[in-house]
């Protein structure tokens, strides 16, 4: 298998604490100077991104508020690939009590264990919206939206096909992403329930992993793919 893309999660993969290790960095460095591609895949917004990592350069394109905003670090410019849900709803679930509302681009979040009424809240305005879990994050999108769109439209501008991308995450959210890869790889640190859903699972937590995914890929000792029927189904997420 030629691999041309290394898919990343940032949160709990990438970085440690919201921050990427200069170790990480050089495995980063090493990995564009072979002449691929790194698409970063994350949850975040970009205007929180921008503050934490100084190193987005080292990224082709960012995919964004989980899978809904296309990012392009060299240019500083954006693309949403889906409205963001009403201003309507997002003042509604404030005025139900939620708190803590994050809005991105698209996405709106917020934290358990709020999501009971958040699917209150779209059901009763009959919004064609959906709930992704993340850690303890409630994050709301338009249905059909998520890592694997996101990052399918980023290779799509790219002219570069998931059969040539390695992907590798940690989180509930990052299940859906990982499965559209050729071949999909957690760090060690990652939840359960997605180190039973990859291919393998890295020896090394957080950027330590990813750095021994990028030396497995550019040295050609990647694992051969799991058999399908040695994963466990993925649970869907959560939507009205």
């Amino acid at each position: 298998m030629e691999i041309h893309v290394l898919a990343v999660d940032y949160d709990g993969t990438l970085a440690t604490d919201g921050f990427v290790d200069a170790s990480t960095i050089a495995a980063l460095e090493r990995f564009r100077q072979s002449g691929r591609h790194i698409l970063l895949v994350t949850g975040r917004i970009i205007s929180q991104l921008t503050k934490v990592f100084s190193h987005l350069d080292l990224c082709n394109l960012v995919v964004a508020d989980n899978g809904a905003v296309l990012y392009e670090p060299t240019t500083g410019e954006s693309q949403r690939l889906a409205e963001r849900p009403p201003a309507e709803f997002i003042a509604e679930l404030a005025r139900r009590g939620v708190p803590q509302l994050e809005i991105g681009d698209v996405i709106v979040a917020t934290w358990e264990p709020h999501q009971e009424t958040v699917l209150k809240t779209i059901h009763d305005m009959k919004l064609d919206l959906q709930i992704i879990f993340n850690k303890g994050a409630v994050m709301i999108l338009p249905t059909s939206v998520n890592k694997a769109t996101g990052l399918q439209a980023a290779l799509n501008r790219l002219g570069l096909s998931h059969l040539n991308t390695v992907g590798i995450g940690d989180a509930e959210n990052d299940q859906a992403f990982l499965r559209h890869c050729a071949l999909s790889a957690a760090v060690d640190n990652a939840i359960e329930i997605v180190k039973q859903q990859v291919d393998f699972v890295t020896p090394g937590a957080r950027g330590a992993g990813v750095v021994e995914l990028i030396d497995r890929i550019l040295t050609s000792h990647l694992p051969p793919k799991r058999d399908e029927g040695d994963k466990l189904p993925s649970p869907a997420s959560v939507s009205s």
